[in-house]
């Protein structure tokens, strides 16, 4: 069974290739400087709850709810390589890369996607690293509200989560729900910051003969995992 989520396309779709590639040594001065410098003097406390939810091997999918800009170096801090040994692969609002950020986020493993237009390249990407048994992280809500409230979840995780392993049985891709909690509600200087890891979801349970129904009780299933952490 395969779902329609990535497709070859005709001559008529814009399907521009979509790559991304960490640069070892970009990744070995900034994870660090971001772990043990720039996190530990602007927040108070970092607490991690449940990183041993977070699988070593095989393709994943972290996905965590959105707060603010910290919000990516803090799920590298509680999930990345120092932590799992794996380094991290984003998939970020194509409105982020202009200027430095867009020099800086494909280095470090991130590739566009456009939220109101989503490529065929992004999603086929996206399916290329989980094949490969990449981690990835994708924040679920689409974008950042600051009101602490969980906001209505997108599909796109779900259905690029099916479509993997869809297309290779057995692949074993896990999703893993991440709350993400400031205090203040909006972060400040040394304000405390609680990140609790649920257990994942295994998605091979929702690749059933119907991927649009599977889509939708995945992405509920994923938005009550997140709410039972929130």
């Amino acid at each position: 069974m395969q779902t329609s989520l990535v497709k070859s396309p005709t001559q008529s779709e814009k399907n521009p290739s979509v790559n991304s590639k960490i640069s070892p040594w970009l990744a070995s001065a900034l994870y660090p400087l971001g772990r043990f410098i720039v996190l530990p003097a602007y927040f108070k406390e970092i607490e991690v709850i449940g990183q041993e939810h977070i699988p070593t091997n095989g393709p994943t999918i972290l996905a965590p709810t959105h707060r603010s800009r910290w919000d990516g170096i803090l799920v590298a801090y509680a999930a990345g390589r120092h932590i799992t040994g794996r380094d991290l692969r984003y998939m970020v609002s194509i409105d982020e890369f202009k200027g430095i950020p867009g020099w800086l986020i494909p280095r470090l493993g991130g590739f566009p996607i456009d939220r109101k237009r989503p490529g065929i390249g992004s999603l086929r990407h996206g399916v290329e690293l989980l094949e490969a048994g990449q981690m990835l992280a994708i924040f679920p809500e689409g974008a950042i509200f600051h009101d602490g409230e969980l906001h209505p979840l997108k599909p796109g995780l779900a259905r690029l989560a099916i479509q993997a392993e869809s297309l290779h049985p057995n692949l074993g891709v896990k999703i893993v729900p991440i709350n993400l909690e400031y205090q203040p509600t909006i972060p400040q200087w040394r304000c405390q910051i609680k990140i609790t890891i649920a257990p994942p979801l295994e998605v091979s349970h929702y690749c059933l003969d119907r991927p649009k129904e599977s889509g939708n009780q995945l992405t509920a299933d994923l938005e009550t995992a997140l709410r039972a952490i929130g």
